[in-house]
């Protein structure tokens, strides 16, 4: 599979985190841990399921402890550090400085050996991060208070974490993409863990609710962290950084599109920054043009 292929794949992950709002919101009143359990056990079926077919996949599971440290540590380590900044720190603040990890992937790039970073990169990844601030902002103003510095840490921390996880990733080529499976498991387990410290039970209601809480696993929480691992192993992970910016574009339009939000001029504009972003930084893979021998007479 080509590096383009890997690259397409890797962002059919940005497409799903489009609709973890959505799902989210179709939950009800489902505590974030929970909810997180509840969508990683359904994940982790996913990639179980494999077994069935192919039971020496199991086996895959099998890696030192470097791997299973960044794994687990990237999934839960996101989730846990995400809601505890929300918990600690109004959402605007904190979710713009948690939506760093794009800009901040396409920087940490630099110090793989196998990439280049290019201004054209870094300059996508802002132009991406000007149009999500939007999206992110829209709700209201941003008011940085003293009290909420620890959320802001968490917040930060959380980025870092996420973009940590996906360039390092990269060094992990050779990890096949099948032991996902177990972070998500680990991942399940931990959060049913947190959940059980720090929060009250509360259980879907109605099978719209239900509906939602398997959906979230199937997509956002489950397929989209196969892919995206695939993605930053195999494609290029700078484009990748820049172009997940659309997440939040896509989904405060799929929240609209189902009547969860209402349009504004900061959309389309939030539209055209992400978009120019992600083509800015993906100008050498989609515009170079490969060299051709012309033969000599």
């Amino acid at each position: 599979m080509s590096r383009s292929q890997a690259t397409a794949i890797g962002f059919v992950a940005v497409l799903l985190w489009a609709l973890l709002a959505l799902f989210t919101a179709a939950s009800g009143q489902v505590p974030p841990f929970q909810l997180t359990a509840m969508a990683f056990a359904v994940g982790s079926l996913l990639g179980m399921s494999s077994w069935i077919a192919k039971p020496e996949r199991m086996r895959l599971l099998k890696q030192p402890p470097i791997v299973w440290l960044v794994g687990v540590g990237g999934l839960f380590g996101y989730h846990f550090f995400y809601f505890t900044a929300l918990r600690n720190a109004p959402a605007v603040e904190a979710s713009l400085i948690a939506y760093l990890w794009p800009l901040l992937i396409v920087l940490f790039s630099a110090l793989l050996p196998s990439e280049r970073l290019g201004w054209h990169h870094i300059a996508g990844a802002l132009v991406g991060f000007a149009g999500a601030a939007l999206i992110v902002t829209e709700a209201g103003g941003l008011s940085v208070r003293a009290e909420y510095l620890f959320g802001y840490a968490m917040a930060l921390l959380c980025a870092l974490i996420w973009s940590g996880y996906s360039v390092t990733s990269r060094s992990f080529a050779r990890i096949p993409t099948d032991v996902v499976t177990g972070f998500c498991i680990a991942t399940a387990i931990l959060s049913a863990f947190c959940h059980l410290m720090f929060e009250a039970t509360v259980w879907p209601v109605g099978a719209m609710q239900w509906l939602a809480v398997l959906g979230l696993g199937i997509g956002p929480l489950g397929i989209a962290f196969f892919t995206w691992d695939y993605g930053v192993k195999n494609g290029d992970i700078q484009v990748l950084g820049a172009a997940s910016y659309a997440a939040p574009v896509l989904s405060t339009l799929v929240l609209i599109t189902t009547g969860f939000a209402q349009p504004g001029w900061r959309i389309g504009l939030a539209c055209l920054l992400v978009t120019g972003g992600a083509l800015l930084a993906a100008k050498t893979l989609l515009f170079s043009r490969k060299r051709v021998d012309v033969p000599q007479p």
